[in-house]
């Protein structure tokens, strides 16, 4: 055991690679469903990347968005494949799916290794906050889509069909808000954030949200590179930044 700790201080990358080689291989069969070949390949890069720059804590959170919003993209299954409103390739997820999630918690993770230890707290909460918001936006469409009673478009409180782009509903809106706090207080638990960070986390997620359902009924069917992914990454960006930013204010006005 003590060889492992020794590993782990002298290379930490080293530990990440046999790390995410090892799970690759004993949860073949799980990942397999959950991620397609290549999309595989691009979640051990990321796994490398988390580990070898945050360690265990960070590989934690990740593990847990990618388990979670998994599952939650199962909820209601074959009603929504009835409906022609399901995830494509039955959720499995594909590179583009992995860094449209994964692409700004992935910056803040890298950027600790060049920025003073002053701003790390600053850059652990925009990474845990990506992820919140990312676990938030994935919850509240699928809720909605699944067991959205009403569903309204964004921009002008009209109703609209369930999986409209820029839709919302109540029950999508509150599944996501949970999922949030659930995601930041895990953060919490392994030390990545203050329990203050659970609330920056939980307000940035609900902005974020919100911001990519006004993108959704307004912009993405104009342009053809505004795809589901690229916004994506637009949203964890916002959530980010937005937590970042929350937190930055709260320390000047005390």
């Amino acid at each position: 055991m003590s060889f492992l700790y020794d590993i782990a201080a002298w290379n930490p990358w080293l530990v990440a690679v046999l790390l995410n080689l090892s799970l690759g291989l004993v949860g073949w069969k799980l990942v397999s469903k959950l991620l397609t070949p290549v999309g595989l390949v691009h979640a051990f890069i990321l796994g490398v990347l988390v580990w070898g720059t945050l360690g265990w804590a960070g590989y934690i959170v990740v593990l847990f968005y990618f388990l979670v919003g998994s599952g939650v993209t199962r909820i209601g299954k074959a009603k929504k494949e009835a409906e022609g409103i399901a995830e494509k390739r039955g959720g499995a997820r594909g590179p583009e799916n992995v860094w449209g999630s994964a692409a700004a918690g992935t910056v803040c993770a890298i950027a600790t290794l060049v920025t003073p230890p002053l701003y790390h707290p600053l850059l652990l909460l925009g990474y845990v906050a990506s992820f919140s918001t990312k676990l938030s936006d994935t919850t509240a469409s699928e809720v909605g889509k699944a067991y959205g009673k009403r569903t309204f478009l964004i921009t002008t409180l009209r109703p609209v069909p369930r999986g409209t782009e820029g839709a919302v509903s109540l029950e999508g809106t509150v599944a996501g808000l949970i999922a949030s706090i659930v995601l930041a207080l895990i953060g919490w638990a392994v030390g990545l954030i203050a329990p203050l960070g659970i609330v920056w986390c939980a307000i940035a997620a609900f902005i974020a949200t919100n911001i990519e359902s006004l993108i959704g009924a307004t912009l993405q069917s104009r342009f053809a590179w505004l795809t589901n992914e690229v916004v994506n990454g637009i949203n964890t960006t916002i959530g980010a930044i937005a937590a970042i930013g929350l937190a930055f204010l709260g320390q000047q006005l005390i």
